[in-house]
């Protein structure tokens, strides 16, 4: 067991139940948000966080949970990151804003240049720093319009790409995310994506990468017309569609079509950015270099900030004044990400991220040998999943994943849920994470499919 210091007192490395979870105090302060907080702000466990480090929550009634999640792929490098605290405490000291703007300063300078660097392909980038996912996404959306053109944007089945209005329209799933907020903006088309563990043809033969490519291509060139495309905008692995890993062959086809036609290839690197899937940028796994990519979450250890990085010539396409925001590459941000990056780089945390990824696809194989309900492991370095069907079929089973959910949040572990059917659970866990506490946490999902599933 380690602990990490946590403003100023040791938090173990260990899961803890203390009172029933959630515990009576965070029942008082769920009491007092339903009167404060707008109800459309939903949490997936009410149980309120007081102390975070590593892999561990603690909340108000002194239970500390195995974090699986990261606050969605956010504290990748570890809750409370050593690098990432004391660069922002130097940073609010000296200054807390001034907007990029009016005042510029070097750690946002800093930063683009890492992200020059680091993100795939050697050619000549650019970036520009703002606050959210969403507003990258959107960016990237302005950036490809200014640079071709045109107006259309293609993106696919299973989709999540924010909650404005562009992004709402970007985003496959309905509730909860679009239901009732349209209209949307225009000129998006969706495409289907590549989903190997359903993707069959009629004959029943699983569709290879460039087959479900060549289904792309043909619907841009008859139902948009390949002149017309701004963008193709992809989450080389899909974050809330279900961690969907697209058939080997299938980003290249598309990349190679898009540089053929003129078309702006947009990475979404959102979720799957920053060491999360065993490499830097889930785009190398299949050796893409994408004109554009969109970053945040993991970018900057729990502090907002995001970024649009791409080749110079498209990135310089749109002229003085017409990009950036008020909070945009806030300093402390800025001064979080530079923290987080070095740990990134130099404490091997894409290694690890293999070395947990490993653990946890064993862990789910044996489980899925023992329950057919288990019907597809899927995902690369920390950021797995598994897809839950009924029993000898993949029809999906979201009401068991709700219940295996329930039953880790009982017992003192945070588990996210995930896709297009509800039917996934999703792993996301700090790259810091000890096996120990790993193997804790996936005893406790064990235990629950044996009580939920008995043999």
């Amino acid at each position: 067991m380690t602990a990490l210091e946590i403003g100023g007192e040791a938090l173990p490395q260990e899961r803890k139940i203390v009172t029933e979870i959630p515990g009576p105090k965070s029942r008082e302060l769920e009491a007092r948000r339903k009167s404060a907080v707008a109800t459309g702000v939903g949490s997936s466990l009410p149980a309120y966080v007081v102390a975070a480090g590593g892999a561990i929550l603690k909340d108000v009634d002194g239970n500390q949970l195995i974090d699986l999640g990261s606050g969605i792929a956010v504290t990748t490098a570890g809750n409370s990151n050593a690098r990432v605290v004391e660069n922002a405490k130097a940073q609010i000291e000296a200054f807390t804003h001034t907007c990029f703007m009016v005042n510029p300063y070097e750690s946002y300078v800093e930063v683009a240049e890492a992200l020059n660097r680091l993100t795939p392909g050697d050619h000549e980038k650019r970036t520009v720093l703002l606050n959210s996912g969403a507003e990258a996404v959107e960016n990237a959306v302005k950036i490809a319009r200014a640079h071709t053109g045109r107006d259309a944007v293609v993106v696919f089945d299973h989709a999540y790409h924010g909650r404005t209005n562009l992004t709402m329209a970007m985003t496959a799933k309905a509730a909860p995310y679009k239901a009732g907020f349209g209209p949307f903006a225009g000129e998006v088309y969706r495409a289907p994506m590549s989903y190997p563990f359903r993707d069959n043809d009629a004959a029943g033969t699983k569709l290879s990468g460039e087959d479900a490519a060549k289904r792309v291509i043909t619907m841009i060139e008859k139902q948009i017309g390949s002149e017309y495309v701004a963008a193709i905008v992809i989450e080389p692995i899909q974050g809330e569609g279900g961690f969907i890993v697209p058939a080997e062959g299938f980003l290249p086809t598309l990349v190679e079509y898009a540089r053929e036609k003129g078309i702006v290839f947009v990475a979404d690197e959102v979720q799957a950015g920053f060491a999360r899937t065993g490499k830097m940028f889930a785009s190398e796994w299949e050796g893409i270099v994408p004109d554009l990519i969109t970053t945040a979450k993991g970018i900057a250890g729990g502090l907002p900030l995001s970024a649009v990085t791409g080749r110079a010539e498209i990135m310089d396409s749109v002229g003085p004044g017409r990009l950036g925001g008020t909070y945009g590459g806030n300093p402390t941000a800025c001064a979080a990400a530079l923290g987080a990056i070095a740990a990134y780089e130099e404490d091997g945390l894409a290694d690890r991220a293999g070395h947990i990824g490993e653990i946890i696809v064993d862990r789910l194989t044996k489980l899925q040998s023992k329950y057919p309900e288990v019907g597809d492991i899927r995902g690369r370095g920390a950021m797995i999943a598994a897809e839950f069907v009924e029993h000898d079929s993949i029809e999906p089973n979201a009401d068991l994943v709700k219940k295996i959910a329930d039953y880790c949040a009982k017992n003192g572990v945070l588990v996210l849920t995930t896709g297009t059917f509800s039917n996934i659970l999703r792993f996301l866990p700090p790259l810091t994470i000890s096996d120990e506490l790993l193997h804790d946490a996936f005893d406790v999902i064990e235990a629950g499919l044996a009580e939920l599933l008995p043999a």
